[in-house]
């Protein structure tokens, strides 16, 4: 089973990360997400480890990559999207934890344009309406209430959560 996390709000991260290690998961993780597991002792892949690219412009380009994406929109039902992904090298991913920049706080904090520009999401939202695209093959996680629920599930079901459960937290 494979996650993928990068949140800006940091709350119960940590926890929800030790908990899928505890469960036989791979963590990969984004810049400050990875930074805190990491020092939290939680054991880690860095985004650039799975697209053998490292993070470019800023922080600007990190998850925009076929490595990422491909991942989470590949439909595990259906054989052509294996066959493809066998092919490129891409791993699928199982669960997608992202939550979006504050854009409106940056905003209200009188950042000056430029600066203010820096906290529009990109990748975030790129990859959560693609995972949500995608909810019946993967587990969309982007508020930190869900992290809990979702945990319970998965050691309930055999690393399993239930279709109308990810729908809804992919709505």
């Amino acid at each position: 089973m494979r996650a993928l996390i990068s949140v800006s709000d940091k709350t119960g991260v940590v926890d929800f990360a030790k908990n899928l290690k505890a469960l036989g998961w791979e963590v990969i993780a984004t810049g400050g997400t990875m930074k805190l597991l990491r020092e939290s002792g939680v054991e880690v892949l860095n985004i650039s480890d799975v697209t053998g690219f490292p993070e470019i412009l800023g922080g600007r380009v990190k998850t925009l990559h076929p490595h990422i994406h491909g991942g989470i929109l590949a439909d595990k039902d259906n054989p052509e999207h294996l066959a493809v992904l066998k092919e490129k090298g891409i791993k699928a991913f199982d669960l997608i934890c992202v939550n979006l920049y504050d854009f409106e706080s940056a905003l209200a904090k009188g950042l000056k344009p430029r600066e203010a520009i820096e906290e529009i999401d990109i990748g975030g939202p790129c990859m959560l309406r693609a995972a949500s695209k995608n909810f019946h093959s993967i587990l969309v996680l982007s508020d930190p209430d869900t992290y809990a629920e979702a945990t319970a599930e998965l050691k309930a079901n055999d690393m399993s959560v239930s279709l109308p459960s990810r729908q809804r937290m992919a709505a």
